[in-house]
């Protein structure tokens, strides 16, 4: 079978758990033997990962942005574009303020989801021209729901090709924006999925979520949990572990940074729990420097600057070292969310989860058995259920056992994918 995966990059400058999700997924097909190609939108998919001589970034973040507020942009020589779209720039764009948040971008939203009618309608036929140039899909997924302004275009070009949609996390976008674009916005992405053959959603939860957003039949939704390669991680024994907790994520407001150094704050104000550090992963943007700096102003007016690691190295081989070094993490992501990567992750490598009961945070430590949730989603509520584990060893050594096998058993990557094929295959026959 041959697929394609058009995926938005980040560029590198955080963790981004859409890219990972559909970067495992790739290399699990591959290996289960079809020919799949993964092409990057906006940014680049990692730091160093993606060859843009062998297939370029379209919709180039910089590039886009300017053309929607600037219409001389639209009319600039390929040269400009070729500049505006090289490496080193959307590497500097993925670091930049406003490169990943939602407000202010509201008309490029629209104009994206409106497809060959929106600004960026040059962009729409140099990819569709390079994929016909150099593919022939028999599967073309969309990352995203954002993505649905393409779907039209891709239909009209590839009638042959099965268009599915993944659903993931695309209320945390649009409802960010003002309240004139929202139902807009909600709207155009129900219209154009008219073109799509499937959704898959990571969540029973977030199925929910979706249903009730766009204006999809259910009888075209999916679900299909992400998953991760065990082999792929390794479990550092528990009696070599010290009591640390640690956090892997966006440093920013809305994946509750602020909550769990506050958590640890009002931890570390018990002498029973000096030993313990936080450390920190998961990189930023150029929008998270005012939580950066208010938390490290906290930490040094509770004088625990020094007894917090920021962990710098959050890809490949320094994040499984993260791993190492931590008992448990939390992410208290503030309105829960569709999923959350970064769970299995952890809890491949023996490290139990401390989640709020929101989102498909309770589905998933539920299904894997791989950690504890909690109620209030404020730092007192994380502070205590943190206690509760640091104190319980051999409750924790007895998570760290279950987390590790609910992974292997219920998030295998392979199991996932042959689900995910399935569905293709479904939609093939269908």
């Amino acid at each position: 079978m041959n697929i394609l995966q058009i995926i938005p990059g980040s560029g590198g400058s955080f963790y981004c758990g859409n890219c990972l999700r559909d970067d495992k997924f790739y290399l699990a097909m591959k290996k289960q033997g079809h020919q799949v190609t993964k092409l990057p939108m906006y940014l680049p998919l990692f730091s160093d990962e993606h060859d843009l001589n062998e297939v370029p970034v379209f919709y180039g973040a910089i590039s886009i942005y300017l053309k929607q507020l600037y219409p001389i942009f639209q009319k600039a020589p390929a040269w400009v574009d070729k500049l505006l779209n090289s490496k080193p720039m959307l590497k500097l764009a993925a670091s930049m303020a406003g490169s990943t948040s939602a407000k202010g971008l509201e008309e490029m939203t629209i104009s994206m989801l409106m497809g060959e009618e929106g600004k960026q309608k040059e962009e729409l036929h140099r990819m569709v021209s390079w994929m016909a140039e150099h593919l022939q899909p028999d599967v073309i997924h969309l990352s995203n729901a954002l993505l649905l302004g393409l779907a039209p275009k891709l239909r009209e070009e590839f009638p042959n090709a099965v268009i599915v949609c993944s659903l993931q996390d695309e209320d945390v976008w649009v409802d960010a924006m003002n309240d004139s674009f929202r139902d807009k916005i909600w709207k155009l992405m129900s219209e154009k999925a008219e073109a799509v053959d499937g959704f898959i959603a990571v969540s029973d939860f977030y199925a929910k979520v979706s249903l009730a957003k766009m204006d999809i039949p259910e009888s075209k939704v999916f679900i299909n949990h992400l998953g991760v390669e065990p082999t792929d991680y390794q479990v550092k024994s528990f009696k070599e572990k010290k009591r640390n907790i640690g956090y892997i994520s966006r440093m920013c407001e809305a994946n509750g940074f602020d909550i769990i150094i506050d958590a640890f704050i009002l931890l570390k104000k018990d002498q029973e729990f000096e030993d313990v550090i936080l450390v920190l992963t998961g990189g930023s943007t150029g929008d998270d420097k005012g939580i950066l700096k208010e938390s490290e102003k906290k930490l040094k007016k509770a004088k625990l600057w020094n007894e917090v690691e920021f962990h710098e190295d959050f890809d490949g081989i320094g994040r499984h070292d993260f791993f190492g070094k931590v008992q448990m993490i939390s992410v208290p992501v503030r309105n829960g969310e569709a999923f959350g990567l970064y769970l299995l992750e952890s809890m491949a490598s023996g490290v139990p989860v401390v989640q709020p009961k929101l989102g498909a945070f309770p589905e998933i430590v539920e299904k894997s058995k791989g950690g504890i949730t909690f109620d209030q989603n404020n730092s007192e509520a994380l502070c205590t259920a943190l206690k509760e584990l640091l104190r319980d060893q051999e409750k924790l050594q007895e998570l760290s056992l279950s987390c590790r096998n609910g992974v292997e058993k219920e998030f295998n990557i392979s199991g996932q994918t042959k689900n995910l094929l399935n569905i293709y295959n479904q939609l093939t026959r269908n």
